[in-house]
């Protein structure tokens, strides 16, 4: 069956903590990323902080061992009742500890060519050929290509797009029709974060909406401000001034949320620009305009925190994102197709991995469509992270097997460090009876 007990195809969010949590229970583990370093949508994406799922999450194991890793390197505060406000640099430090500590052996820069499958199961993996030097024992020759086959007992598409799953031919749940906005994050640095709070505090009342706190002797705040009428934004005559004057687009500010970054202490964070356009991430021309907007928008954001902003008048941009934000793209048909009705109805499961109250957020390119609605308690089961094609493959992360508007509650970190925790531990069952049957 191979040299591996498991193999995880994705080092983002969900991908790392399954690697941890299988590496932990004692299973043999590879990690392949093909990018330079783990972490995906925190890392790459720049999406910070882990957002808050409630008091009764379950299988948290991962998320409060990166916590522990990011503190000890200066990387992670908790403001506002949330531990996950972390640094997304030093997170690409401590999730390598993480491996090491799990013995997790991770490779980099690797890109899955095919997959060998018989009887419903997979075989092997077929790996481009600049792996060769790595493992050149198992060579395939496939299409005169020469290519690595590594196989493993498991294997876990965490890819976020099932890209595993697509390879196998798999059934998908996604519709055309059934788009968000992406976005494309930033940071700036060279900020006055004091002065900027002190005037941010005095000019938003709301504290529902801007907050802010000094923490370890360190400024950290928080403010927002969208094109939705719904909400009275006390930042958004400014928004609209400068669209007047041609600093900005009305694009641009269709969604603007900025907050402070653990151990940044002169930087802010921007969860923008959301990018109306170009939403089909299934499309490389799709994704390469909304790449190119999205840094245009960038620009035009910057120079309005510059002129607007008191604190930002020696500020710049210091990080874009290597990759969109995306909040759904292609979902496995599983064992259960989870839907929105099992979260509004807080469903119980024999087998949850899990618990989360976080609300159903669906983003629209259009004014005042988009979806928030506040939920209680609701449990994911183990099923919707199974394949229902291929036995031995299994998903974490935004491409469970769910509905369109259920995935809009469950795509978000919490969620997917807790399903890849589970999953993690349900192989390590599996592996342990299996183990069992044979003595």
């Amino acid at each position: 069956m191979g040299s591996y007990d498991v193999i995880v195809i994705g080092g983002g969010t969900a991908g790392c903590a399954a690697a941890y949590s299988a590496g932990m229970a004692g299973l043999k583990v590879l990690l392949l990323e093909k990018s330079i370093h783990l972490g995906g949508a925190i890392t790459s994406g720049l999406v910070v902080p882990v957002m808050n799922c409630g008091e009764n999450q379950i299988n948290t194991e991962f998320y409060d061992a990166l916590t522990a890793e990011l503190k000890l390197l200066g990387g992670q505060v908790t403001y506002l009742g949330n531990q996950g406000w972390f640094n997304p640099e030093l997170t690409k430090i401590a999730l390598d500890n993480l491996m090491r500590k799990a013995s997790v052996e991770a490779l980099f820069s690797v890109h899955i060519q095919d997959v060998i499958l018989k009887d419903k199961q997979i075989k092997a993996l077929l790996i481009s050929n600049e792996m060769l030097s790595v493992y050149n024992d198992k060579l395939e020759n496939k299409d005169k290509k020469l290519s690595v086959s590594i196989g493993a007992k498991y294997y876990v598409d965490a890819t976020g797009n099932c890209e595993i799953g697509k390879l196998c031919n798999c059934e998908f749940l996604e519709k055309k029709e059934e788009q968000q906005p992406v976005s494309l994050r930033f940071i700036m640095g060279g900020v006055d974060v004091k002065r900027f709070g002190e005037w941010l505090k005095s000019y938003d009342k709301d504290r529902n909406v801007t907050t802010v706190e000094e923490i370890d002797g360190e400024v950290h705040l928080s403010t927002a401000c969208t094109w939705d009428k719904g909400t009275k934004w006390a930042l958004a005559p400014l928004f609209r001034e400068a669209e007047r004057k041609g600093v900005i687009e009305s694009q641009d500010w269709n969604y603007f949320q900025v907050f402070t970054v653990a151990g940044m202490p002169s930087a802010v964070a921007f969860n923008c620009p959301r990018i109306i356009d170009h939403t089909d991430t299934s499309n490389v021309k799709n994704v390469s305009k909304a790449l190119q907007d999205g840094r245009q928008s960038i620009l035009r954001l910057a120079e309005f925190c510059k002129t607007y902003f008191p604190g930002f008048e020696n500020a710049y941009v210091s990080n874009i994102a290597d990759i969109l934000g995306v909040r759904v793209s292609r979902r496995i048909k599983g064992k259960y197709v989870y839907g929105v009705e099992d979260i509004v109805s807080g469903k119980k499961f024999e087998h949850p991995v899990v618990v989360s109250n976080y609300p159903i957020d669906v983003h629209s390119n259009k004014k005042d469509k988009s979806t928030l609605r506040v939920v209680k308690d609701y449990e994911l089961p183990l099923e919707s992270l199974m394949s229902t094609d291929v036995d031995n493959l299994y998903v974490a992360g935004r491409c469970i097997s769910t509905d369109f508007m259920a995935q809009g509650a469950i795509r978000v970190q919490a969620s997917c460090f807790a399903m890849g925790v589970g999953l993690g531990k349900y192989l390590a069952e599996l592996e342990k009876h299996h183990n069992s049957f044979e003595e």
